[in-house]
């Protein structure tokens, strides 16, 4: 399934800016919200192909929203993939919790808009 539609979760206005002008460009449909509460609402409410998903969140924890999209015994978004983005450097025990559940996990800081469309890409051919 070809990637056209992506949630990006990131209250940083920065980095999402970058992230959704960069997104446009390279032809994907981009929804973006900033906060976590919001973040759930509207990947419970609306399928999209991918959703760029920031740790540290206010009103609920980007770990928090994957847990409930595909922790529990139902995945809610099967046909979802997931990228976790954080500058938070997590214990090896949460980051592979948080591998476990999503499709690629990325450092910001590692990475640029290009970079993050060379995986988005990537994923596309999985």
């Amino acid at each position: 399934m070809a990637i056209n539609s992506i949630l990006c979760i990131e209250d940083d206005r920065f980095i999402g800016e970058m992230y959704v002008r960069s997104l446009h460009k390279a032809g994907y449909v981009v929804d973006w919200v900033v906060d976590g509460n919001d973040g759930l609402i509207a990947a419970r409410n609306k399928p999209y192909d991918l959703i760029l998903l920031d740790v540290m969140l206010p009103e609920r924890r980007g770990t928090e929203i994957l847990d409930s999209l595909r922790g529990g015994s139902e995945d809610l978004i099967p046909n979802t993939k997931v990228i976790v983005l954080t500058n938070f450097e997590q214990d090896d025990e949460s980051r592979t919790a948080m591998q476990q559940h999503a499709d690629a996990y990325l450092i910001k800081a590692e990475i640029t808009p290009r970079k993050l469309i060379e995986v988005i890409q990537q994923l596309d051919t999985v």
